[in-house]
């Protein structure tokens, strides 16, 4: 065998070496193994490529978006408190790139990791340089900008809204079709009536958050009333609309939730002043008839 040839066949064997070792690695989050020895096999030297050994096959921000997927919360902990922003970084060439989005983010929310969230959460609220990183648009190629927000509005991830808002996501940010999470309700509710209870209730706890009501769908509203007011009942299509203002209840509701710091979002609700059945995310949290606001 030629020199070239000898090589060539040497470099096959290792990078087969290494996917078997990167497959380990994943089955190994996935068995939700100790964070020590994922930390053991993720930085180990057979996880570098041969060409360029200064990049690790997984990043602490792959490695992160594995440990969501597969709901390890101890590994996710240990990931953003020993790599903090690093953890959150974009990810290597394997997954999209786009500069403006946050994929572990939209992650917890796609496959409702309320534990992670929360811990995502907060280390935005630490960060300087993470304070815009729960209000970024998903991948456009794939997700049309969407942000968190948008996605657990669409898949009608309950706390998953609450918890985003609550921690300072902004109910007026718009995807690259230009609809806020509000839209993507509000079309839902138009379009098919399953599941209309967690649709209204995820409104209602977007406009509790919502002081100021601007959305993409009002000019429709406005030109079709009457359909409208048989999806969301007459009232809130006209408190929609800007025809009769927002009830009492929502007001003060509005009020209370300015008052809640984000960064302390959801514990500084226990103490709130009122009963825990108005609270915004009681625990366990159910969809409830009250929250119809008008």
């Amino acid at each position: 065998m030629s020199a070239s040839g000898s090589i060539t066949s040497g470099t096959l064997q290792m990078e087969d070496k290494r996917k078997c070792i990167s497959l380990l690695f994943y089955q190994a989050v996935r068995d939700h193994k100790p964070a020590w020895m994922l930390e053991d096999m993720r930085t180990m030297e057979m996880f570098y490529w041969e060409e360029n050994v200064n990049k690790r096959s997984y990043t602490p921000s792959e490695a992160l978006l594995y440990a969501v997927v597969h709901d390890h919360k101890a590994y996710a902990k240990y990931l953003l408190n020993h790599y903090s922003d690093r953890a959150l970084d974009m990810p290597g060439e394997r997954f999209c790139r786009c500069p403006s989005s946050a994929p572990h983010l939209s992650m917890a929310v796609r496959y409702d990791r309320q534990d992670i969230l929360k811990l995502i959460l907060q280390m935005t609220h630490r960060l300087p340089s993470l304070r815009s990183y729960m209000n970024r648009g998903e991948c456009f190629h794939m997700e049309d900008g969407k942000t968190p927000l948008h996605l657990a509005c669409e898949l009608l991830r309950l706390d998953a809204v609450v918890l985003l808002l609550g921690s300072g996501a902004s109910p007026q940010v718009r995807d690259h079709k230009g609809m806020t999470p509000l839209d993507v309700i509000l079309e839902q509710l138009w379009t098919s009536t399953v599941n209309t209870a967690a649709k209204k209730t995820c409104l209602d706890s977007l406009l509790m958050f919502m002081p100021e009501v601007r959305f993409k769908l009002k000019s429709s509203l406005e030109k079709d009333p009457q359909r409208w007011s048989k999806v969301l009942g007459e009232e809130k299509c006209n408190y929609l609309i800007g025809k009769n203002p927002a009830p009492l209840f929502l007001i003060a509701m509005q009020i209370i939730v300015s008052q809640l710091p984000p960064e302390q979002f959801p514990s500084c609700l226990d103490k709130l002043p009122i009963p825990a059945s108005l609270k915004p995310l009681p625990q366990p949290f159910k969809p409830r008839d009250r929250w119809t606001l008008v």
